[in-house]
């Protein structure tokens, strides 16, 4: 069989194995519409009893017993927090982020409204919460995720290079300043608490953080698969650092009391991550699990510390909301760029990502960038792609003499083979030569699908005309239509007397497959795909006629001698 006819029917595969892989993973456990309003009346619990934690900055406590959920919820005051990055709504009840959208990134059909990334109403129900955790024996409360904080104001706005917004808890001679700390262009949310002990004995309490959130993923695109759900970080493992814990494997093996000296928990969906950054320098303790009402949570309690009478105390911690953007989270943990996930070609796509970037710093148009990285990949394979081609245009010579075998010998499978074999010794012809050369460049291919896939840059990227969003489709299919083109035009160029008549209809239907594929794709993955397929046939074509001219000559002197 024709090795070019091989990359395009491994071409096909790819695309239904992607197709395949979206159907598998991409259902998610079903939300009941009946608890949709439960959702928003109700806190997450944190049921973690006797959790052990290790020694604090101040002193050392075995265990922590962290608040069971309560039945019911009143709302309280919501605090509204308006930053660059940022807009907020806090509830005093708990003191937890309620809802969060993004300003600098819009919504998938209207870029002018901010991005809704969290929010306690209707079937998406994703909030943070956060508080301290006490002995179970302990005679000093602490604040939890069910305590009421009081505010002096409840709108802040950023007006300076950073914004507090602080908010207090007293009980039995403990006071709790809880302080949300933001920064001018930054997700980064500093999380402080300080503890004021007035009372005549020594208070304990551990810092613990958690995202909570219903499986259901409204963003999710129907052709283009994209993990949602939980990970986490453990950087010294020796097994496997970045883990997932997809929700459906949280209803059977959930994470419990899983130490980890710093490391961080998320929730990622495309483009988007909220993520529990504790101390890096301390034991921390990670789990995930499944919560009332379809509502799964992934988070990290502390280490315990202890404040002794008439002193006071700061816990800290961090937690990020906003965008995948790798050359940021890398600054903020071990690991969190991890959160991009490019899977098993991360080792290619990372270096691919950082070249493109480069590129757009120079270009300063995501879409032009794309097609400047293309050029210097196909530069980069050129010598191996003109090998392929080279074998192609060698076949495509003898394709007279494969298709006289084939008329001959063709109802004879093996004596045809054995023929066509004899001829390729004869002509040194390497019927392997066009593949090896593909499958070589075919994981750096893959690799850059990946970048374009879940690079947030590309997210609302325009390029020209009526490409205003790489990320979507193009909404008049112009580039999918294009791109299967240049894959029949490049069908023309290949050499097909050894396929069968069933091979050869397989093989004209392929650029249709391809283009009603495409058609859904992001456009910026079609632009990739199109530019590729436009410099594979002007190669093509260049080596094609280059040895049709060198085959004249030799013909031209042999009729000279």
């Amino acid at each position: 069989m024709n090795m070019r006819a091989f990359w395009w029917i491994a071409l096909a595969f790819t695309a239904m194995w992607l197709w395949f892989q979206w159907m598998k993973f991409s259902a998610s456990p079903p939300v009941d519409p009946n608890q949709v309003a439960i959702h928003a009346d109700r806190p997450a619990d944190v049921p973690m009893a006797n959790m052990p934690v290790e020694a604090g900055t101040v002193s050392s406590q075995a265990g922590s017993d962290v608040p069971q959920a309560v039945t019911a919820m009143a709302q309280q005051q919501r605090i509204r927090v308006y930053t660059d990055t940022l807009h907020l709504e806090i509830d005093t009840l708990g003191g937890d982020i309620r809802d969060a959208r993004t300003p600098l990134h819009g919504m998938p059909r209207d870029r002018n409204t901010p991005f809704h990334l969290m929010g306690d109403q209707g079937p998406l129900i994703y909030y943070h919460q956060n508080g301290i955790a006490t002995p179970a024996n302990a005679a000093l409360p602490a604040p939890t995720h069910r305590s009421v904080f009081e505010v002096a104001q409840t709108e802040f706005r950023m007006e300076g290079d950073t914004l507090r917004v602080p908010m207090v808890w007293r009980e039995n001679g403990i006071e709790v300043t809880k302080t949300y700390i933001f920064t001018r262009g930054s997700y980064l949310i500093d999380v402080e608490f300080e503890v004021t002990n007035q009372a005549d004995q020594a208070w304990s309490g551990s810092l613990y953080s958690q995202f909570v959130r219903t499986a259901h993923d409204p963003y999710s695109s129907m052709m283009m698969y994209t993990y949602t759900g939980p990970v986490y970080y453990n950087h010294f493992s020796d097994d496997k650092k970045y883990n997932k814990i997809s929700f459906s494997d949280i209803q059977t093996s959930p994470l419990e009391n899983m130490p980890i000296q710093g490391g961080w928990a998320a929730m990622i969906q495309h483009y988007f991550v909220t993520a529990a950054v504790p101390n890096q320098n301390v034991t921390n303790s990670y789990f995930a699990r499944q919560l009332e009402q379809g509502r799964y949570a992934i988070g990290v309690v502390e280490p315990a510390v202890t404040v002794a009478p008439g002193q006071t105390g700061l816990i800290s911690s961090q937690i990020y909301i906003g965008p995948t953007e790798q050359n940021v989270l890398k600054q903020i943990a071990p690991g969190l760029e991890r959160t991009i996930d490019y899977g098993m070609f991360t080792i290619l796509a990372e270096p691919l990502f950082w070249l493109l970037n480069h590129i757009n710093n120079i270009v300063g148009n995501w879409g032009w960038s794309i097609i400047v990285l293309t050029i210097l990949i196909k530069l980069a394979f050129y010598w191996l792609s003109a090998k392929s081609y080279y074998s192609m245009a060698k076949l495509r010579k003898f394709q007279p003499k494969l298709k006289q075998l084939k008329e001959n010998y063709g109802d004879d499978k093996v004596l045809f083979q054995q023929k066509m074999m004899k001829l390729y010794k004869e002509e040194k012809i390497n019927p392997l030569g066009g593949c090896l050369p593909i499958l070589v460049q075919m994981p750096v291919f893959i690799a850059l699908y990946w970048v374009l896939i879940y690079s947030v840059e590309m997210r609302q990227a325009e390029w020209m005309l009526w490409i205003t969003d790489l990320s979507t489709k193009d909404p008049y299919f112009v580039l999918p239509i294009l791109m299967g083109l240049t894959m029949w035009i490049q069908q023309k160029l290949n050499p097909t007397a050894m396929m069968d008549e069933m091979q050869q209809k397989v093989m004209r239907l392929l650029p249709f497959i391809f283009t009603l594929f495409f058609m859904w794709f992001p456009a910026g993955l079609v632009l990739y795909w199109l530019m590729n397929n436009i410099l594979s046939v002007s190669q093509q074509y260049y080596i094609t006629k280059k040895i049709e001219k060198m085959d004249a000559k030799e013909a031209a002197a042999a009729n000279k001698r």
